[in-house]
């Protein structure tokens, strides 16, 4: 362990650094000028820090004052080494940050007693600080663990309704990727846009328990057939809710939440603007504009275009204005995504109601 000794006088110095050899495990470090020893401390951190009082250009206590003013050493003892044995001066050191004194003329039996224990308190500090570190990074570890296996669930669940529902895994590439596009282009941090990117596939899980009935039908749904069919905005939240996983819970707020419209004629609680989650908005941009432009039982696939210009129609109404606005704004990297996950099947470009 490292001991710095600041003393102008050579004699001083020679002493204190035999005593400090005479410490298990100490070796000295000595300056007799203080600003040399002001720059050496700039780069290194010793151990612990004897001080003389009374020295040239800058006293102990003004090298106090600078240790303790670095965050770096803040933790360092500070042994002030002085004659004065005035209350107001320990006082003042003791104000500084000083750790203790020892009084000139020195007894050597005294330092190295001091000496040990500070050296033993900085040593035990230092494991506490190591440990600490551990701790914080087997935390860390465990919390990349229980998120990697919230992310390997949530994958498992977005294949399980892929073998249920007639979309393709291509659709909900391109709807995640929309959806990460838009938070990103609308000024959301990376971690929430990361998110998003692998929760939006769940949107839709809650098909898993719409009969087949209803959910294969080749053909538009009757009016019967609708409610049925829009439970599995609630169904889904129910499968996702209550999670301990993060994004679980994101994944259970979109699901329920993304068929809802800005101006509150969505389903299934009629929610509208600020009221609907900010996920569900985004969602919600996403999934209608790749569903125009996919092929389904019941309908062709839209152009872009057709399907951009039913998005802006519907700014305000159906979608928040926010959203859309980001989502416009990166047109190009939109189109780049549906081209590089296109569904395995050849689709019709001509228009459709839909």
């Amino acid at each position: 362990m490292n001991v710095l000794i600041v003393d102008d006088d050579q004699t001083n110095l020679i002493i204190m650094a035999a005593v400090v050899r005479r410490v298990d495990d100490a070796e000295p470090i000595t300056y007799s000028n203080p600003l040399e020893a002001a720059r050496w401390l700039d780069a290194n951190e010793p151990d612990l820090i004897l001080l003389d009082q009374m020295m040239p250009d800058m006293d102990g206590l003004a090298l106090l004052q600078r240790i303790r003013q670095n965050k770096r050493l803040d933790t360092v003892p500070v042994v002030i080494v002085t004659a004065d044995t005035s209350a107001e001066t320990r006082i003042r050191a003791l104000d500084e940050g000083c750790s203790d004194f020892l009084t000139k003329p020195i007894i050597i039996p005294e330092v190295q007693a001091r000496l040990r224990n500070l050296l033993a308190l900085r040593q035990s500090r230092a494991l506490l600080r190591d440990r600490a570190a551990l701790l914080a990074e087997e935390v860390q570890r465990v919390t990349a663990a229980l998120q990697r296996q919230g992310e390997e669930l949530v994958l498992r669940l977005s294949c399980a309704a892929e073998y249920r529902d007639p979309e393709t895994g291509a659709h909900l590439e391109r709807m995640s990727r929309y959806s990460r596009l838009i938070a990103e282009a609308a000024g959301y941090d990376a971690d929430f846009c990361n998110d998003l990117l692998k929760a939006a596939p769940m949107h839709d899980i809650g098909k898993i328990g719409i009969p087949d009935l209803i959910l294969l039908k080749p053909g538009r749904l009757s009016e019967a057939e609708l409610p049925i069919m829009r439970q599995h905005a609630v169904i889904g939240h129910r499968i996702l809710a209550d999670s301990d996983v993060p994004l679980l819970r994101m994944a259970a707020e979109i699901a329920l939440s993304h068929h809802e419209k800005f101006d509150g004629s969505g389903y299934p609680n009629r929610l509208s603007g600020a009221a609907i989650p900010v996920t569900g908005r985004i969602v919600a941009v996403a999934d209608v504009f790749d569903a125009l432009t996919s092929t389904r039982p019941y309908k062709r696939s839209w152009s872009l275009e057709a399907a951009r210009a039913y998005i802006e129609q519907n700014r305000g109404t159906h979608f928040d204005p926010v959203f859309v606005d980001a989502f416009l704004s990166r047109w190009d990297k939109v189109c780049e995504i549906h081209h590089a996950h296109l569904d395995d099947h050849l689709t019709d470009l001509h228009p459709m109601d839909f």
